[in-house]
């Protein structure tokens, strides 16, 4: 028998979406009149519903009954499907965000194609919400505090986030004086692209004081669960000398499964610190990153470790400026971009196609190229002419081939009709990799972690075509994308893939995202002489000319 909770979920839900289509005020009314009704009496309702005496009930008519005895019957409703037939179910997420009617619900479908908690957060985060008629900063600004709220309670965090809870947990430890030494390990030292649990080992030398300064909720043998007030759970492993924590960082950092293909004793692990545990076992040492399951069946000359850190990427590639949908100028990009280190760039705002996020026509490109120019003169640093070009449903990008002479560098990228077959998908891609302007395949599978699967496309084919076309491959750093999937890119370096990692910044403070891209790389196994970002820029420069002649 369905609860009350339930029906008032499932009333409200269908009101929501029969005034998110346009339907009868009346009707909408009678959904949402009817729930407050049932909220009123309470424990009440669940006899009426038992005893099927809802018609006694002023305010819930022959039609609402209906509903409600449906749903009680068959634990789903007919009256729901119905109006879900058309739209997706993720739809429902959006109407749980204070702020957010079914009008306002409707324009961020029809305008940006909207329909999940994770897409309204990214287009936020692009500052496109902002430039919608009937909404601006302001709005823009609570949806993405309600968001926040939302995500408190998820099962997982994303990377960057759980970065930050860990950074909040490891000064906590520190501030203990009987600690002596913290690791994290788990999945945040393998750097999954999504965590379920943050797992950290600590060496001390008095237990009682560190026990002291946390609620423990439970322990098994050396590790504890603390108390914290996160979205996932923070667990501690206790040490009490050098060996062994560096077994116990060894052993908890997994994966179990990477750890028991290659044949380690969990009880008998030789050695003083990880080098020598994998000299134990004659076998070459393995980043942590790169520890996984996948790795004991790669060739071996995608074993190698990878060598990529920040400092060897030069070039800032991909990234937006408030030409488009960029929160910051162009300026304060490249200000950010030299103190981090990177010595060029390729500004990449939207296309024209991109509407939604003031995509550039083709006279705003060449007035931005001349900016760009005026740029190089007063800075002497080289911003080259980017553009991400939407690639449309057949394939084809958004400006002629004969303008695309005019672009220095040019990103491909899919940012509407994601319902395709696998089959159209897949072509549609190809074709966009097959165009000979086109240089980068940007976020080449669409997911967005914890929101939104990746559309559906033969990625095999798409990463082969990249290869024989000599296109370039993007590790998108946003954490919410990290697309190229790390799981693809040994597959894409086996083909000979290049790739380049980038921010895909609408802000300064999104420049910081490489990180995130260049750990996933290093997942990868990915060297640096693999990645565009890592070429100089006269090497860059003729990486752009390797198909089609360029003024550059």
């Amino acid at each position: 028998m369905a609860d009350r909770k339930e029906i008032l979920n499932l009333l409200y839900n269908i009101a929501d979406l029969l005034e998110f289509k346009g339907e009868n005020p009346f009707k909408v009314n009678a959904f949402r009149n009817g729930a407050n009704v049932i909220r009123k009496l309470g424990d009440q309702f669940d006899l009426y519903l038992k005893e099927k005496r809802l018609g006694e009930v002023k305010g819930i008519g022959k039609g609402l009954q209906s509903v409600i005895y449906d749903y009680a019957e068959k634990g789903e409703s007919t009256e729901l499907k119905s109006l879900l037939t058309d739209i997706p179910e993720t739809i429902l997420e959006l109407f749980a965000i204070h702020g957010l009617g079914p009008k306002k619900i409707n324009i961020l479908y029809d305008e940006l194609g909207i329909k999940s908690l994770g897409e309204l957060e990214y287009a936020c985060k692009e500052n496109r919400i902002a430039l919608l008629k009937g909404f601006g900063k302001t709005t823009q600004e609570k949806i993405l505090t309600e968001l926040e709220k939302k995500k408190y309670f998820s099962k997982y965090v994303l990377l960057n986030q759980a970065d930050k809870i860990a950074k909040e947990i490891e000064a906590e430890i520190l501030s203990i004086k009987a600690v002596k030494q913290i690791s994290r390990t788990g999945e945040l030292r393998r750097v999954r692209e999504v965590i379920s649990e943050l797992e950290f080992v600590v060496l001390f030398d008095k237990e009682k004081p560190f026990i002291e300064h946390f609620e423990i909720l439970s322990k098994q043998e050396s590790k504890v669960l603390i108390k914290t007030n996160y979205q996932i759970p923070v667990s501690i492993n206790i040490t009490k000398d050098a060996e062994a924590f560096e077994k116990k960082l060894f052993i908890t950092t997994g994966s179990k499964e990477f750890l028991t293909k290659c044949g380690f004793d969990f009880v008998r692990i030789k050695g003083k610190d990880e080098s020598e545990f994998f000299k134990s076992i004659k076998m070459e040492y393995v980043i942590p990153e790169m520890r996984e399951e996948e790795y004991y069946s790669l060739k071996d000359k995608l074993k190698k470790n990878s060598n990529l850190e920040l400092n060897k990427l030069q070039g800032l590639l991909h990234f937006h400026t408030t030409y488009s949908d960029g929160r910051d100028t162009l300026e304060s990009m490249i200000s950010k971009a030299k103190e981090i280190g990177f010595r060029y760039a390729a500004v990449c705002d939207h296309s024209k196609s991109a509407f939604y996020a003031n995509g550039l026509n083709e006279e705003r490109i060449l007035e931005q190229k001349k900016l760009l120019k005026k740029y190089y003169e007063e800075n002497h640093f080289t911003v080259f002419q980017g553009i991400e070009s939407d690639i449309l449903t057949d394939g084809s990008l958004d400006y002629s081939n004969d303008f695309l002479k005019n672009i220095d560098f040019v990103v491909a990228s899919v940012h509407s009709q994601f319902n395709l077959s696998e089959s159209e998908m897949t072509k549609r891609i190809i074709r966009a990799i097959e165009n000979p302007y086109t240089d980068l395949l940007g976020h080449p599978t669409g997911r967005l972690l914890l929101s939104r699967d990746s559309y559906k496309c033969d990625i095999k084919k798409i990463i082969d075509a990249c290869a024989v076309n000599d296109v370039a491959i993007e590790i998108n750093s946003n954490p919410r994308r990290l697309d190229l999937d790390w799981r693809w890119i040994y597959y894409a370096r086996n083909k000979g893939c290049k790739f380049s990692i980038n921010a895909d910044a609408h802000s300064t403070e999104d420049l910081y995202y490489t990180n995130y891209g260049i750990s996933i790389a290093r997942k990868g196994g990915i060297q640096s002489s693999e990645v565009i970002n890592c070429l100089s820029i006269d090497e860059f420069k003729k990486f752009l000319k390797r198909k089609v002649k360029r003024s550059i």
